[in-house]
């Protein structure tokens, strides 16, 4: 399926019906503030073991995140975070930054394996922030390539489309996407360090 939503007002019944397929355990192509990503509900182990295989990887050593709609979740799933790097990350987000942080036990136990950690994106892009928050959980976010495979395609959600289309269940539309991918901030252990410069400068 191949969907145009706009980011400045996303049709609500385009979101309800994206939403459908994510809770029949679909798996989707989006649009964020940086570049397309792939994802599906955190909660469908099967969704997500699918995405899991297509970057030929196992679930447990993935470096999958949560897009959520806002910092309200960041709770639900991460241990208690002081308040000046909660300042830090509400300074910051929505925006093109990925915030590495330490997970609590309600993160779904096939994400966790060894690692004790969980990457939190609040895009902004209104198009993905309705379809998480009509869900009501946060979605697992992938890019559609690694980080040494940006070609000019996977801007075009046309292109997007001919290449995913029988890959994942549905594709959506938002106009032209980035090359340049998320900042990723380790919070953990203490301090504050850039994992990869993308798009965006921290603001500390």
């Amino acid at each position: 399926m191949f969907l145009k939503l706009y980011n400045d007002n996303p049709n609500p019944r385009d979101v309800r019906q994206i939403v459908e397929v994510l809770q029949n355990g679909g798996t989707i192509i989006y649009p964020t503030d940086t570049v397309y990503g792939m994802g599906c509900d955190i909660t469908k182990p099967k969704a997500v073991e699918k995405i899991a295989r297509y970057k030929g990887v196992k679930v447990e050593k993935t470096n999958f995140s949560f897009i959520c709609s806002d910092l309200s979740h960041l709770s639900d799933y991460t241990k208690p975070i002081s308040n000046p790097l909660f300042k830090l990350i509400n300074r910051n987000l929505p925006g093109p930054f990925t915030f590495i942080l330490e997970a609590n036990n309600n993160v779904p136990r096939y994400f966790k394996g060894k690692k004790k950690t969980v990457g939190i994106r609040v895009p902004d892009n209104n198009i993905i922030k309705a379809i998480v928050e009509e869900l009501g959980n946060p979605i697992l976010s992938t890019s559609i390539h690694d980080d040494d495979d940006i070609v000019e395609y996977f801007t075009d959600p046309e292109l997007i489309n001919e290449k995913f289309q029988d890959i994942v269940d549905l594709v959506i539309d938002g106009g032209p996407g980035e090359l340049e991918p998320s900042t990723i901030v380790d919070c953990t252990g203490g301090n504050i360090s850039i994992k990869r410069q993308g798009k965006g400068e921290l603001d500390y």
